[in-house]
């Protein structure tokens, strides 16, 4: 797959997706990404009206092969995944890479360079050792493997964009840790920071303003609203396994009325654009 980088059109019109892709990222009128698991949910998001890129999420891709998230789909099967979603859509493509599927940072280096030939032009790499609430990567070891990511997109000649996500919060640390690693690793080569476990405006706000408007968030029904969170200066925002929760939660309801001989639900004349 890494041959398909050996063609320069290929790399020219990556470059061009992942410029489009960072020129989205723009504080207080932030990049909305639906996440998506397969190539029939990124058809559905793209076609909406306002959408600009197409985001997975490694929680639901992993649902949709039957296994745990946390690195349980092996490596061959999540980039075969985004592969799928990146040609099925015209659009950019950034995928959540977990903890990048390697400790070395040529480990991270070589997945990165199979994401871009499947033709994803940004990524999530997280700084969590186990899941979202375990200890933490020390900051100089995640900042070499943030650089050693930065150095193999830029030696294929794609400026892929780097959502470098911190757990600090989610793993009950405090808003200081939060921006000092975030400000380390932008410094490192991310282009945003993802702060997982963000509730509230004024931490919004706050990392906002650490970070010069790179600010990465999750956003649930729990949250400030979409404008608020625009408000406080958020860049972009996303929704992990909700999407995918939403849709299964749909068909469940409509197997619900169908098996209690129920009225025929209107969706099921709905079709996923091929």
């Amino acid at each position: 797959m890494i041959s398909a980088l050996n063609d320069p059109h290929r790399r020219a019109a990556l470059a061009e997706k992942a410029r489009r892709l960072r020129d989205l990222h723009r504080p207080g009128d932030p990049l909305v990404l639906v996440n998506v698991w397969d190539a029939a949910a990124a058809r559905v998001v793209a076609a909406q009206p306002g959408v600009a890129a197409i985001a997975t999420g490694s929680w639901s891709i992993a649902a949709a092969h039957g296994v745990a998230d946390g690195e349980q789909l092996p490596l061959a099967d999540a980039i075969a995944a985004i592969g799928r979603v990146a040609a099925a859509v015209p659009l950019p493509v950034t995928a959540d890479l977990e903890k990048g599927y390697g400790e070395a940072p040529e480990d991270v280096a070589r997945t990165v360079g199979l994401l871009l030939a499947a033709g994803a032009v940004g990524c999530n790499l997280e700084d969590s050792l186990g899941d979202d609430e375990g200890p933490l990567r020390p900051v100089e070891e995640q900042v070499r493997r943030l650089q050693a990511v930065r150095a193999a997109a830029e030696a294929v000649g794609v400026p892929l964009v780097l959502n470098a996500r911190t757990d600090v919060l989610a793993g009950g640390g405090d808003v200081d840790e939060a921006a000092a690693r975030g400000r380390a690793y932008l410094e490192a080569g991310a282009d945003c920071v993802f702060v997982l476990g963000v509730a509230d405006l004024p931490t919004v706000r706050r990392l906002s303003e650490e970070f010069e408007g790179r600010l990465s968030v999750l956003a649930h029904p729990a949250m400030p609203s979409l404008a608020e969170l625009a408000g406080a200066g958020a860049a972009r925002i996303s929704f992990g396994p909700g999407p995918m929760g939403a849709a299964y939660a749909e068909l469940g309801r409509v197997a619900g009325q169908l098996t209690g001989r129920g009225a025929y639900p209107d969706s099921l004349r709905f079709r996923p654009g091929a």
